[in-house]
């Protein structure tokens, strides 16, 4: 991939029309080419974005966090960002912009191609522009969980951004994503627990298993000795469940209470959830 303004610093006009003419190179865009002549890879669609809209442009949102290694998670458009004060340019179907007055160089890639956003500005942009509240919430844990932001890399990029939208949702999610709860199931169970009155517990708790292996637990109420664990669709897979069960028959064995909840039972049961933590608590010891 490559602009015509580049291509112009290696070959003359009448070199670059002859490539395009005889087929060699394709135009993709009024002066974006790709260097063969066969169908555009997924991987070459952000280029086209980048180079289509100007060189101030830059990956932003669920593209730049997907550069940096987000996974599953893909609304098939190349998302661009623009400062303000850039003007408008047609684009290719399949690019959305959009822009901002807020642009530090701190959340800019400094070194690295293509062009695009910090993975933290990235995470809290592709919030923003999510299509609802669930899926802004589910992309801020995914980039912690994935590893792509940690601590209060989000915090500090919404201390810059005072208007942006959801700025509430996106910084209570991140600070309990960084706290431990990886997954929206996780996450939703929080709220559940927060909204009965019940005790906090601390989350992604480590444990060793019987061969000495360390284990992370997803809600461990540690003063009364009752764990929780939440399935998601991963435990579906026969290998998956039994690592799982052996990891609850050690915690057992071990005297601490273990409950499993799938995740759609804290999504759509939420209130038989927390009856039987709250007897689980109860029957460890636990007053209101």
């Amino acid at each position: 991939m490559l602009s015509l303004d580049q291509a112009r610093q290696h070959l003359s006009p009448k070199a670059i029309r002859h490539r395009v003419s005889s087929g060699r190179w394709r135009r993709v865009h009024r002066a974006v080419y790709v260097t063969h002549n066969g169908p555009i890879a997924p991987a070459q669609l952000p280029w086209i974005g980048v180079l289509s809209a100007g060189p101030a442009a830059m990956l932003g949102g669920l593209s730049a966090a997907r550069a940096w290694g987000l996974r599953r998670y893909d609304d098939g458009l190349v998302h661009i960002l623009l400062p303000a004060s850039c003007r408008a340019r047609s684009l290719p179907p399949g690019i959305r912009v959009h822009r901002t007055t807020l642009l530090p160089e701190s959340d800019i890639l400094a070194v690295g191609q293509p062009r695009r956003t910090m993975p933290a500005r990235s995470l809290v942009d592709a919030a923003q522009w999510a299509p609802s509240d669930q899926q802004a919430r589910s992309i801020i844990a995914a980039g912690f969980q994935q590893r792509l932001v940690a601590g209060d890399d989000v915090r500090q990029v919404l201390d810059r951004l005072p208007r942006a939208r959801r700025r509430s949702l996106i910084g209570q999610t991140a600070a309990d994503a960084a706290g431990g709860s990886h997954s929206l199931p996780e996450l939703d169970f929080l709220r559940l627990v927060r909204h009965a009155g019940l005790p906090e517990p601390t989350r992604q708790a480590v444990r060793r298993d019987a061969t000495g292996r360390r284990r992370y637990l997803d809600a461990l109420f540690e003063e009364w000795q009752v764990h929780v664990e939440i399935d998601g669709s991963q435990h579906l897979d026969p290998a998956t469940a039994w690592a799982d069960m052996r990891r609850q028959n050690d915690l057992w064995q071990n005297g601490d209470r273990v409950l499993r909840f799938p995740a759609w039972a804290i999504r759509h049961h939420p209130t038989d959830v927390i009856a039987q933590l709250r007897a689980a608590l109860l029957a460890a010891g636990w007053r209101p």
